[in-house]
């Protein structure tokens, strides 16, 4: 228990510094450096313009005078008119209800008050008679007789308040009654009753129908004498009694009200004048309005800000949330490594056509002044932002040329003073660019494709100026102009700036790699010429690699030239390759495995030096020195091993490195299956399938994919693609007779073949296919085809001989020397079988255990003419056949 506390704290500190680490190996992976720092720099740059006031300053006038000279706005404004808003306040405010607090205290006071009275009146001594009659007055503030207070001490008097007059002020009291009807009249808006017992709120619009307390004494006056039939002296008396009592159960409450009527106008919004861009505020010659002034004023406010610090806040923050997108596929795992001159040109590419979209724009702006009908607008839609992203089109990848495209519309569009349908324009034009080049083969393509450039170009300035709310008929003509301008400017900076590209940055563009792939090269000549062999394997290896990349949605093109040439080194010692031997010595067989191991990894570096002298392109150069990443030739390694030597992994391997992105991933997989598939004895498409897939978790199990951004959906499209490629280069032919003329023989191939068994017949397959028989019936191995094998000497046929004719035929095969194939076990690659075993090993070291000896490998290579020394059996860690 306590070794487990004590553990906690040590997988949190490895965490910590996991965390902190890994943001320097992402940089490092990314090659963060000068590039990097440009790049960042660029976008700050490029941010601070977009903030930065360039226009020049705008001519104040004042009302009442005459302008001296036309003032244009330079960008969409809106102007507050401050007296049309207060205007609207102040109607607001004066509709606004007021708040009027209805309280029920005052009909209790009233009932307590004619309580206390009339029990004063009933309990007064007679000698205390004047002071009672004096306190009535002064609280009823009236003359009070002996008669009246003789009329309060009666039972009818008494009767009639009670019964009748309290209960009717207190029902006309609960509905609010006001002091003065016109203190709510001023409202016109209506009034809002508050109750303050409830909480609750009633709106009361009709005011006429409040009443104050005068018009409740006569509404009493009146109901008490048409409602009973008291006396006129009672009834006079009762109203005189309750008059000055009564108190207004309404009051306004101001500190209430005026906080609804600032609640409600600061709801208001306010009045402006919208200007849009390119809009004439004042003609020359015009007298100066109010309305005018006001928005002369705010193009001058606005022009005294050097440096809009929001602008250029929110346009670095954006601009560098969509640069993130050059480091990150969109699956959020981290992309392919960025080289430093990759940030260099995107930086450069943001850098120069964000400065001409600004000073277009400014330049828009002179020309509109001079009374000229050609408007910013029509400029910004003929700035070739299309052919700048078709210049990333011919050398990234799908996803980083799309990010460079957003990028250019970004900043063209913010420079330019757009909104959303210029940047519509710019990045849905960038894109159908993007996918013309992206298509094209040759540079005709790429010229014809200036039609549908322009039809498409025209359609989204269609949806885009329809976007915008407003399509002036009359500028239509302009828009037609400006798009085919944009056209023809892209498809001219296409092939105006690509071939600088391709000689200052060293960028291989797709128009470069098409040329390459041009069989009248020079090596693509040397290897038909020298190396037949390997140009036919290399021809397989690019179909194979244009499928799967294309499955895969990877660099198609690429991967197709760089599997043309990722063999070129061979042509160095094209003897030591098998492919290149024709049936003859392999030489081999004399050398030591390390020199033998040596021979076979210097092709990769001859292959790089070869590339860069013929300057192929860096893409394509790490291409050829990845195709074999850091595999190490198990065949020569077990080998010497056998011959009792103690060799090291790192004398038996490849230089290096592994596939570091996905296009050379697919060529190291292809390279491997084509060159294996050659020792598939019965390639059916069971057995070419089995293989595929024996061949890719090999190399995924050694861990040669890990740098790279293949994944196991990818690894399957590609094994299916190698897969109907492969199935179709071994497809099954019948055999044709010799058309016999009648009364002639049949000369059929076939016709006159010893049958098996018989004198002079060949090897006799099995029934499994995988096994001979030779003239005195011995079973012996086929070879697993296509002449792959090494050729050992034979351990039962004599020496060689110069003169074959000459040459005692071989006891096993009964054939010349040199000895044929089927002297001798090799290894088949199609159902993972191992190295043969035999009974007497060739260069089998004394001493050497059976089990050595039985997976003693032959003296060469079966998988030499592919590069891929060790056979899928070997890979796959298969058993060993039968013995011969």
């Amino acid at each position: 228990m306590n070794a487990t506390k004590q553990q906690i704290p040590a997988r949190r500190k490895a965490i910590s510094v996991e965390s902190v680490a890994a943001p320097f190996r992402w940089l490092a992976r990314h090659q963060a450096g000068p590039g990097l720092l440009f790049f960042c720099l660029a976008m700050v740059a490029l941010s601070v313009l977009a903030g930065a006031n360039l226009s020049p300053s705008v001519r104040l006038y004042v009302a009442g005078e005459i302008a001296s000279q036309e003032v244009t706005a330079d960008r969409d404004l809106l102007v507050e008119d401050v007296q049309g808003t207060r205007a609207r306040r102040d109607q607001v405010a004066q509709l606004q209800p007021a708040v009027f607090d209805l309280s029920r205290e005052p009909v209790t006071a009233l009932r307590q008050r004619v309580h206390e009275i009339f029990l004063a009146v009933n309990h007064a001594d007679p000698a205390e008679q004047e002071q009672l009659r004096w306190q009535l007055a002064e609280a009823l503030g009236t003359e009070i007789t002996e008669r009246t207070i003789n009329v309060l001490a009666s039972e009818e008097l008494q009767t009639l308040v009670t019964t009748r007059a309290l209960p009717w002020l207190e029902s006309r009291l609960a509905e609010g009654v006001s002091a003065d009807t016109r203190i709510v009249l001023q409202f016109k808006g209506g009034v809002l009753l508050r109750d303050l017992a409830t909480g609750s709120e009633t709106l009361r619009s009709d005011l006429q129908n409040l009443h104050d307390l005068r018009s409740v004494v006569s509404e009493l006056s009146q109901n008490l004498k048409n409602e009973t039939k008291a006396s006129l002296a009672v009834r006079r008396t009762a109203v005189l009694l309750l008059s000055p009592l009564l108190s207004p159960t309404l009051t306004l409450n101001r500190e209430a009200t005026d906080a609804r009527v600032a609640e409600m106008t600061a709801a208001v919004e306010p009045v402006f004048y919208r200007i849009q861009k390119g809009e004439v505020v004042v003609r020359q010659g015009e007298r100066v309005s109010r309305e005018h002034q006001m928005k002369l004023q705010a193009l001058w406010a606005r022009k005294g800000e050097k440096v809009h610090l929001a602008t250029v806040a929110g346009v670095l923050l954006t601009s560098l949330l969509l640069g993130a997108g050059m480091l990150f596929s969109p699956s959020g795992r981290m992309g392919s490594a960025v080289r430093q001159k990759d940030l260099f040109f995107v930086a450069l590419l943001l850098l120069v056509f964000a400065l001409m979209s600004k000073g277009l724009t400014l330049l828009g702006q002179r020309v509109l002044e001079q009374g000229a009908s050609l408007t910013p607008e029509v400029l910004a839609f003929a700035f070739p932002v299309a052919g700048a992203a078709g210049l990333a089109a011919l050398i990234f990848s799908a996803r980083r040329y799309c990010v460079t495209g957003l990028l250019l519309a970004f900043f063209c569009t913010v420079l330019a003073g757009g909104g959303l349908p210029l940047f519509m324009f710019y990045f849905l034009g960038a894109m159908w660019n993007t996918w013309l080049v992206t298509r094209a083969q040759t540079r005709q393509d790429v010229v014809w494709s200036t039609l549908p450039l322009c039809a498409g170009q025209l359609l989204i300035w269609l949806g885009a100026t329809a976007l915008g709310g407003h399509v002036d008929p009359a500028a239509m003509a302009w828009g037609v102009l400006a798009v085919a301008v944009n056209a023809m400017l892209s498809l001219l900076l296409l092939f105006a700036l690509s071939p600088i590209i391709e000689l200052c940055l060293g960028y291989t563009t797709r128009f470069r790699l098409m040329e390459l792939m041009n069989l009248e090269q020079p090596l693509l000549q040397d290897l038909m010429v020298a190396v037949p062999g390997t140009y036919h394997h290399s021809l397989i290896v690019s179909n194979m690699v244009e499928a799967g990349a294309k499955a895969i949605g990877a660099n198609s093109l690429l991967c197709k030239v760089a599997a043309l040439y990722h063999d070129i080194g061979k042509l160095s010692r094209p003897e030591y390759f098998i492919e290149n031997q024709f049936g003859g010595r392999n030489k081999h067989d004399k050398l030591a495995p390390s020199m033998s191991a040596l021979i076979l990894t210097s092709h990769v570096k001859k292959g790089v030096e070869l590339a860069q002298q013929h300057r192929l392109g860096q893409e394509i150069v790490d291409i050829i020195g990845q195709h074999h990443g850091a595999r190490v030739i198990r065949y020569f390694y077990q080998k010497a091993v056998n011959q009792g030597e103690n060799p090291r992994e790192q004398d038996y391997q490849y230089p290096g490195p592994r596939p570091q992105t996905r296009e050379a991933a697919i060529v190291m997989l292809a390279d491997a299956v084509e060159a294996s598939s050659r020792t598939l004895v019965d390639p059916t498409p069971a057995r070419i399938k089995g293989h595929i897939d024996t061949i890719v978790k090999g190399i995924f199990a050694e861990g040669q994919l890990d740098e790279s951004e293949l994944t196991f959906k990818d690894l399957h499209k590609l094994g299916e693609n190698f897969h109907r490629i492969l199935t179709g280069l071994f497809h099954q032919r019948i055999g044709y007779p010799d058309a016999a003329k009648p009364g002639q023989p049949d000369r059929s191939p076939d016709r006159d073949a010893p049958k098996c068994g018989e004198k002079g017949a060949e090897k006799c397959p099995d029934k499994n296919g995988d096994k001979a028989s030779d003239k005195s019936g011995k079973t012996v191995e086929k070879n697993g085809g296509n002449g792959d094998a090494p050729n050992p000497v034979c351990p039962v046929c004599p020496p060689p001989c110069p003169d074959t004719a000459t040459t005692a035929p071989c006891p096993v095969c009964d054939e010349p020397q040199p000895p044929m194939p089927c002297c001798y076990g090799t290894l088949d690659g199609g159902n993972g079988d191992g190295p043969v075993k035999t009974d007497a090993p060739v260069n089998a070291p004394a001493g050497t255990s059976a089990n050595a000896r039985a997976n003693t490998p032959p003296d060469t290579p079966p998988d030499t003419p592919g590069d891929t020394p060790e056979s899928a059996a070997a890979e796959a860690g298969a058993k060993p056949s039968k013995p011969v």
